[in-house]
């Protein structure tokens, strides 16, 4: 076991005071790396914590456990496997690499053939999947192809058929690619929303809605028995895992609405990130850094929960792809070694969109009685063509906010109107939001998580947390399962006996 007792009797001192003690504090806190600005100067970060941080990690072997994972060993231990997301960014393992450029090089093939017509006229894109399978792709749509006018992408996750009738309302099935994205092709949501899908066609007359179906998995075995040609199956690596596959196959909706060219920034602006990661001083890498200040505060102040808040609106749901790399990879009660891990884990993320949530939850990070390490995210180019003074707007309400939250106000005579101040932050900055950019942020995120799991001590790479509600579902979809009086009468008053 690592021994925290450092780090745990760390001074406990003011962030207003740490910068008029020390006039280095910004440039020793900031970098900047592959066009992104990271400040964590308002975190309580000091020298003495980031070198028994330091020391930390290399009593947990983080430099070791690092080359193990870019080098293709089966560092996702619980599952024997190796960890081969960034062999998809062209850093790991020779094999793995080579692998990945090989699936990449069948992806963009087919692309090719979709832009010349081969399934006919094609202007909606279907892709239906849940959790990794769909947020990453979701979040690439979301941010970078809002200009686009290649193809109308759709992404479905919900099994909920409201979700998919609101798309079948809006596309011409005649006009419409199938994509079902599942590591398994198993997974129950999914495949139902698929079977639904492809009884939407039937029902418009397509003749053959399984020749309209790309198939993205690890499983291409399965694809085939569901009735997908092999021709139009992506594979990607088993190693690959879902909330880390964006870079993968999973990317297809992603790559189709951007362009390849779009497709392959993203995954250079990740591997320039992964350089930065596997190669920078750990005092001077970002991802390092920021897991230092992670752990800081749930293990020294007791933070349950931190809150990243997207400042530009193509940002908007990064927090919920964050919500499932964080605490799907580190929401464990285990090491490796299947001990109890004895301390806190991973805080519960959550967050929102600048500048609404200033109007809707900043109260309690100013003035509530938990303390929440926030996160900003800006990018200083502008994404619309209105008067400067929009985003100059944004972009200012982001960094007050960090000053109020740090400097805070007293005020003896109203407290209900007092500020009790010394509330962490820190700063992403990006120069501009593009595939590139965007690439790295990820990535950045990525290795953050990686670098909290060893520290901790635990396996970031598996997620057996979702597997015991699903099964129960299946069996209480079945008849049967043993469940409690509550759940038991809420079965029979919905009428799902």
């Amino acid at each position: 076991m690592t021994d925290w007792s450092t780090i745990e009797a760390l001074p406990k001192q003011r962030l207003e005071q740490l910068f008029a003690d020390d006039p280095e504090r910004l440039s020793r806190l900031s970098l900047d790396v592959a066009g992104i600005h990271f400040d964590l100067s308002k975190t309580h970060l000091t020298p003495e914590a980031v070198t028994a941080f330091e020391a930390l990690a290399k009593e947990a072997d983080l430099a070791g456990k690092r080359e193990a994972m870019f080098g293709g060993a089966h560092v996702n231990v619980t599952e024997d496997r190796p960890v081969e997301h960034t062999a998809e960014r062209g850093e790991g393992s020779p094999e793995s690499v080579k692998r990945a450029a090989d699936y990449h090089a069948r992806m963009r093939m087919l692309i090719d053939a979709i832009e010349a017509e081969a399934f006919g006229p094609v202007r909606h894109v279907l892709h239906v999947g849940i959790g990794g399978s769909a947020l990453g792709p979701d979040l690439l749509v979301d941010a970078l192809g809002r200009d686009s006018e290649r193809y109308d992408v759709a992404i479905v996750s919900n099994v909920d058929g409201v979700a998919l009738e609101d798309v079948f309302d809006r596309f011409d099935p005649s006009a419409t690619l199938l994509v079902v994205a599942s590591k398994t092709f198993t997974t129950t949501e999914t495949m139902m929303n698929a079977d639904s899908a492809i009884g939407w066609m039937q029902e418009h007359g397509v003749e053959d809605p399984y020749g309209r179906v790309i198939a993205l998995t690890a499983s291409p075995e399965k694809a085939i028995e569901w009735g997908v040609d092999e021709t139009r199956i992506l594979p990607f690596s088993e190693g690959v895992g879902g909330r880390y596959s964006l870079w993968s196959s999973i990317g297809f909706p992603a790559a189709i609405k951007l362009g390849w060219d779009q497709f392959a920034e993203l995954l250079e602006g990740a591997a320039e990130m992964d350089r930065h990661f596997r190669l920078s001083a750990m005092h001077e890498n970002a991802p390092v850094l920021a897991a230092f200040a992670d752990l800081y505060y749930t293990q020294v102040r007791g933070c349950e929960t931190r809150a990243p808040f997207a400042y530009d609106e193509r940002l908007r749901l990064l927090p919920s792809y964050l919500q499932q790399l964080e605490m799907e990879s580190n929401g464990k009660g285990v090491t490796v070694d299947g001990k109890p891990v004895g301390r806190p884990t991973a805080p519960i993320t959550w967050g929102g969109v600048g500048t609404d949530a200033q109007h809707a939850v900043f109260q309690l990070l100013h003035q509530g009685t938990h303390l929440v390490p926030v996160e900003f995210l800006a990018v200083i180019e502008a994404g619309d063509t209105l008067a400067e003074e929009h985003h100059r707007q944004l972009l200012l309400n982001a960094f007050a906010q960090g000053a109020a939250l740090m400097k805070g106000r007293a005020n003896p005579d109203d407290p209900a109107r007092a500020y009790p101040g010394d509330r962490p932050s820190s700063t992403i900055l990006l120069d501009m939001l593009d595939a590139r950019t965007l690439g790295a942020l990820i990535a950045f995120y990525e290795h953050r998580v990686f670098v909290n799991g060893v520290l901790l001590g635990i396996n970031s790479f598996d997620q057996f947390g979702v597997e015991l509600g699903k099964e129960m579902a299946k069996a209480a979809a079945k008849g049967g399962g043993d469940f409690d009086p509550s759940t038991t009468d809420l079965i029979r008053r919905a009428g799902l006996e």
